[in-house]
């Protein structure tokens, strides 16, 4: 983001806690106008209820909330919800039963009949709902309840768009258009995004930045390429993938794998490490067989492993295999179909700037 764009949310360590354990640790972000941050993580971690407390649903224990730069939530200060510009999405879309479309949409609406009824309109092209103003919410399909709730939400012009697990109600072949459909919309409208997920797909598809949360902490915040490529440990290279691991020692900031020995500094002589490497990361070598010219220094040496199983999944195939190095199991990720019987011989390459080394 520019320097200049302005900061509408800002949270700092902020806490929580229920029956004497904490629930959110010291939570501290911020977000600008026009940017999208998703705070992700699995279920229980958290996120949801930092989210509440953003809104002002519930109570902080502690830290602060400021929405362009007023103070709406610290201690003895509770700015009540409809009080702090925020916009409020959740997984049920929540649109009452009884009023139409355009009733719904224009509910929170301040101003004369004209004024509503120009924005409200305005928002129903928007969200591609033109001429669905006099529908009632059971008329419509999932999708497109969806849309309604977002024009709602986004009718007042909040300064911040709170969204918890908004699309994880919607059949699967119609999300990935209606998050699209709604990050271009969300940033037409300039607000400040605080999209709550537990789909790394999710957030890498939408998110400007990502904070992971873990036990009620941010453990990693970065944009999505490097929280993907630069993980702080394996528990968050683990969150957004399957993984290969091989356990080896340190021994002279060296520890060998089936492809070579990897540089491992920082590792104390006799500290037992882990080499992870993602399932796509690993290359079939079929030309070199193990027996050709000399790999480059990124590719390491190529390593001989027997087939245990393959499936296909439909976009690529999954291999299991067992390597002639101590007993590893590795899985490989190959583009479209590949079914080797079990037992087929094969060598496996890897990218060593793929790879990543933590210790244990």
């Amino acid at each position: 983001m520019p320097e200049s764009t302005p900061i509408r949310l800002e949270v700092t360590n902020l806490t929580r806690g229920f029956g004497g354990q904490p629930v959110v640790d010291r939570v501290s972000l911020a977000v600008a106008a026009g940017q999208v941050m998703c705070l992700l993580g699995p279920s229980g971690c958290g996120k949801s209820t930092t989210l509440r407390m953003i809104a002002g649903v519930e109570r902080a224990g502690g830290g602060e909330v400021r929405i362009d730069g007023r103070l709406v939530e610290a201690t003895g200060v509770h700015v009540p919800p409809e009080a702090r510009s925020v916009g409020l999405m959740f997984q049920d879309f929540a649109l009452f039963p009884h009023l139409t479309v355009a009733e719904n949409i224009g509910f929170g609406l301040r101003g004369d009949r004209m004024e509503k009824a120009s924005r409200v309109g305005e928002l129903l092209e928007k969200v591609d709902l033109s001429g669905f103003g006099p529908k009632l919410p059971h008329e419509l399909s999932g999708g497109e309840q969806q849309r309604v709730a977002l024009a709602r939400a986004l009718a007042p012009r909040p300064r911040v768009m709170l969204m918890d697990e908004p699309f994880s109600g919607l059949d699967n072949r119609l999300r990935d258009g209606i998050r699209d459909r709604t990050l271009e919309l969300l940033k037409e409208e300039g607000a400040a995004v605080l999209l709550v997920t537990h789909e790394p797909d999710e957030a890498m598809r939408m998110a400007d930045e990502i904070a992971l949360m873990r036990a009620g902490r941010i453990v990693q915040r970065g944009a999505p390429y490097n929280v993907y490529n630069a993980p702080v440990d394996k528990a968050v290279a683990a969150f957004f993938s399957d993984l290969n691991v091989i356990r080896g020692f340190s021994r002279g900031a060296l520890t060998e794998t089936p492809f070579g020995a990897f540089l491992t500094p920082g590792h104390p002589d006799g500290a037992m490490v882990e080499i992870v490497i993602r399932p796509q990361h690993l290359r079939i070598d079929f030309d070199r067989g193990g027996r050709g010219p000399n790999p480059t220094p990124e590719e390491g040496v190529p390593a001989r492993g027997t087939v245990l199983r393959s499936r296909y999944l439909g976009r690529e195939s999954l291999v299991d295999f067992a390597m002639d190095f101590e007993g590893a199991k590795l899985t490989a990720s190959v583009p479209g179909v590949f079914l080797p019987k079990p037992g087929t011989v094969l060598w496996l390459m890897i990218r060593r700037d793929r790879c990543f080394v933590f210790g244990v």
